[in-house]
């Protein structure tokens, strides 16, 4: 058994681990690369692995830095099997076409203003090329063992972090064993269904993107509640650019908490992203994976006006009925939707934008939340002069106290530990408190990095 770590080495982003074992080649987690522009150059270079060889990608959730690189993978020459949870595939067939159409409309943008350094900007991969991969994806369920080959087997097992997120259990003939842990979800996350506790592993490839911060214990509720409120009483637009998925849904369920109980004013909400909505939609259909009564689902999916256009999109932005509530996409500001609104409120002082996940180093969103007084959207630079919020009690990642809880459930040491999906201060931090708590062995791989398990 051999593992190659391909992506979310020393950052957040671009999962993506090649496991050889028993003569085939698995990928876990096929993510894009994002932040950074050295990281995103990644996306563009050959994979040191030839793609047409891997026989099977397993997939531990939809998230653009675990899936989005899959379309890609397929132009590449990959022709196997990606077996994920029922919920991953409907939110990958929502996710990955408009991964490649809003890649198509960016490239395009480019072309049209100039502001390229290529000659034409071109886009990854097409919505096309994007829904072409999706026949590649195969559902299966969580809790059983399933087959690669004669002895080798994965079982998927509730991560608790967004709709179908599992942690990947893997088992060689010899009874060699490695557990990917993709995104650790929260125990007390207030929509999603705790993490399954996980008891045994060889061999565990953990994340790390809060290894070095709790979260904060304020209820975020009352956070967001105090934010509208002081924004309404001045007349402003709350803007809160949000991951489609698993955050857009978070922030409507404490919106309709708030106006269930009267504690903000009766004001306008848009879901601004078809991607959240469809998103938001599926919350009907899994009902296992979350905590919501169908009541409760019923009312928190109704809490917002949906924009489906980009004509109603822009007609938010004209309309003089402030203030109001803009809920879109992208979480870390690094394209989509909401840069438009970006680009309306960020200069208007009454108006508010507001955080409320991890930002990746060197996006938008980190370079706000930082205090930058000037942001370049679409190759124009525009001044910031909106109030900038970053609530840190919302993320739906376990933070390092979180995971050290979750690894109390191991009966037995695992023999390595590889830490990954984190910045490096963070990934250090969290290999020292392992290191600390239980005595194993801990690596921080490097990218490229192999290992003979």
């Amino acid at each position: 058994m051999r593992l190659t770590f391909l992506g979310a080495t020393e950052t957040v982003t671009g999962s993506k681990y090649l496991l050889e074992c028993d003569g085939r080649k698995i990928m876990i987690d096929c993510g894009l690369f994002q932040g950074r522009k050295d990281l995103r150059l990644r996306n563009w270079e050959r994979l040191p692995v030839n793609p047409a060889s891997i026989d099977t990608l397993l997939l531990t959730h939809a998230h653009m830095d675990h899936s989005g690189y899959i379309p890609k993978l397929v132009k590449a020459g990959f022709r196997g099997p990606v077996y994920c949870s029922e919920a991953t595939f409907d939110l990958c067939k929502i996710l990955l076409p408009d991964s490649g159409h809003i890649q198509e409309e960016d490239a395009d943008t480019a072309n049209r203003h100039g502001y390229s350094t290529h000659h034409p900007a071109l886009p990854l991969y097409t919505e096309d090329e994007a829904r072409e991969c999706l026949q590649y994806f195969k559902a299966v369920d969580r809790g059983l063992p399933h087959a690669l080959g004669d002895e080798l087997f994965f079982t998927l097992h509730r991560a608790g972090h967004i709709l179908g997120a599992c942690f990947i259990h893997i088992k060689c003939g010899d009874g060699t064993s490695i557990l990917f842990s993709g995104d650790i979800g929260r125990p007390h996350n207030p929509v999603m269904k705790q993490p399954a506790k996980m008891q045994d592993a060889d061999y565990l490839v953990l994340e790390s993107t809060y290894g070095d911060r709790l979260h904060d214990k304020d209820d975020p509720t009352e956070d967001i509640g105090r934010i509208v409120r002081k924004t309404a009483a001045r007349g402003g637009t709350v803007v809160i650019p949000s991951f489609a998925v698993g955050r857009a849904q978070a922030i409507l369920y404490h919106l309709y908490v708030l106006k269930s109980e009267g504690r903000i004013p009766d004001i306008p909400i848009y879901l601004d992203s078809p991607m959240a909505i469809n998103a938001t939609d599926l919350l009907h259909k899994h009902m296992n994976d979350h905590r919501l009564s169908p009541e409760e689902c019923a009312a928190v999916c109704s809490v917002a006006q949906y924009t489906q256009t980009t004509a109603e999109s822009k007609a938010i932005s004209h309309s003089n009925s402030m203030p109001k509530v803009i809920i879109s996409a992208s979480g870390m500001a690094t394209g989509g939707r909401v840069l438009h609104h970006l680009k309306h409120y960020i200069g208007d002082r009454r108006s508010t934008i507001l955080f409320t996940g991890f930002q990746a180093d060197g996006t938008r969103g980190d370079r706000l939340t930082r205090g930058e007084k000037e942001i370049k959207i679409h190759g124009q630079r525009w001044p910031v002069h909106a109030e900038i919020v970053n609530l840190h009690n919302m993320s739906s990642h376990a933070d390092y106290s979180e995971i050290l809880v979750w690894l109390e459930n191991f009966q037995s040491r695992p023999r390595k530990v590889f830490i990954t999906h984190g910045e490096i201060k963070a990934a250090q931090a969290m290999k020292e408190k392992i290191e600390k708590k239980f005595g194993w062995e801990v690596i921080i791989p490097a990218y490229g990095h192999k290992e003979d398990l």
